[in-house]
């Protein structure tokens, strides 16, 4: 507990301590400490990491031993935490920024499939990382609402706009990790690995990222499939599924682990709902912006984080065959090796486990393993999963994973030098 608690503690600082080469480029104004110099914060932030990931893992083997904590005691310890979080620059990402720009250009009535940051100007796209100056939105129409709604209320005020994005995400990230205590069959583990885990509530909370957003909407799909009992059900279901994908289409990866089980018991027809819902759910929410809300998802696909594997895959392809071949084999190659690593996955996940949570659990994993641009925060989805079944060593290999993502990718939307 007190490895965990170091880790928060450390997160914490960083996040007051803006601005600094580990946060957004200005601090959030009513908690300002003095601001860190790019190497202290960049080494407190990765001793955050690495102290978060040892203490998770250190208190579910505990947990595992015996350990019976009240789970209500650990919500509460890990919603104090979230709430100090949310209320501090976020940390190790500029996404929020993005997410504020494009908020008030539809605040503003304007559209961010077209319009980019550096377009809208001002203070808002003074915050938001180089890299995504020109790039309009990447993400889904309820992703739009949600930052709009954010937007309205910040105004000229950008800051004021990312701190309401970050209460609006702590506020999915409890309400998330209430559902999984309810829902689980162990509360204590649910708790441990997604409420009170600091790993999760330094890189997903800190950063203020949408896809806690999707792990909530993937939750409760989970949760009515595991009820299912008539027609209305798989529409529900299906819809939820729907909603995710309109906060990021990453989320498809839900349907399809939703129902490839029920392909395989020959439920063909339930699995025709639930995939007709949610293509109807998201059809319906990008009719209100057109085809074109769907090009910059379109070219943001063909991107290859650094570092990485693939970014070393990409510059040896680059220079032998040329950049197109690279961009064409990157983009044939992935997808099988996640396959492949779902399959894996599926085969370590406990035999009486459902399927529709273990499915779509392994997808969610191999996607982040396999994806040629891949951050901490995606791990979000499955991390939420992991806690409705029981498995040492699949969570072990997942709170390792996002650390060593987090590792390599936690410098405020600043870059490496």
């Amino acid at each position: 507990m007190w490895t965990a608690g170091a880790g928060i503690a450390l997160f914490g600082l960083v996040g007051a301590s803006a601005p600094n080469h580990n946060t957004l480029r200005a601090p959030i104004t009513w908690l300002q400490l003095p601001a860190m110099t790019g190497t202290i914060s960049a080494v407190a932030t990765s001793v955050a990491i690495v102290l978060s990931c040892v203490g998770t893992i250190r208190l579910l083997g505990a947990h595992g031993q015996g350990w019976r904590p009240d789970p209500r005691a650990l919500f509460r310890a890990g919603a104090i935490a979230v709430l100090v979080v949310a209320n501090l620059t976020p940390v190790g990402s500029s996404d929020t920024a993005s997410y504020a720009a494009y908020g008030r250009i539809a605040a503003l009535g304007g559209d961010p499939y077209v319009t980019t940051p550096a377009q809208l100007g001002g203070a808002y796209a003074r915050l938001v990382s180089d890299a995504w100056q020109n790039t309009p939105s990447v993400y889904g129409p309820v992703a739009t609402w949600w930052q709009a709604a954010a937007g309205s209320v910040g105004g000229d005020r950008p800051f004021l706009t990312i701190w309401v994005l970050m209460l609006a995400n702590a506020a999915a990230f409890l309400g998330t990790g209430y559902l999984l205590m309810r829902t689980a069959a162990d509360p204590v583990r649910a708790a441990l690995l997604w409420t009170a885990n600091p790993l999760l509530i330094g890189v997903l909370v800190g950063g203020g990222h949408l896809d806690t957003l999707v792990a909530g909407l993937a939750v409760c799909a989970v949760h009515v499939a595991r009820r299912a009992t008539g027609r209305h059900h798989d529409l529900v279901v299906g819809g939820l599924v729907g909603l995710a994908c309109g906060v990021k289409i990453s989320a498809a990866l839900v349907g399809v682990g939703l129902s490839w089980p029920l392909l395989r018991s020959g439920a063909w027809l339930r699995a025709a709902r639930v995939t007709g819902a949610a293509v109807l759910t998201l059809a319906a929410l990008y009719c209100g912006y057109g085809l074109h809300a769907l090009n910059p998802l379109s070219a943001a696909s063909h991107l290859v984080s650094t570092p990485s594997l693939w970014a070393v895959f990409d510059h040896f392809a680059t220079e032998f065959v040329g950049p197109g071949t690279a961009a064409a084999s990157i983009s044939a190659l992935w997808p099988v090796l996640m396959l492949g690593l779902a399959l894996a996955l599926h085969r370590h996940v406990p035999s009486d486990a459902p399927d529709i949570v273990t499915v779509t659990f392994a997808l969610a994993f191999a996607w982040v393993l396999a994806a040629p641009w891949s951050m901490p925060w995606y791990t979000a989805l499955a991390c939420a999963l992991a806690t409705l079944f029981r498995s040492v060593r699949l969570t072990q290999w997942l709170v390792v994973a996002t650390a060593g993502l987090a590792l390599l990718h936690n410098s405020g939307g600043h870059g490496w030098t």
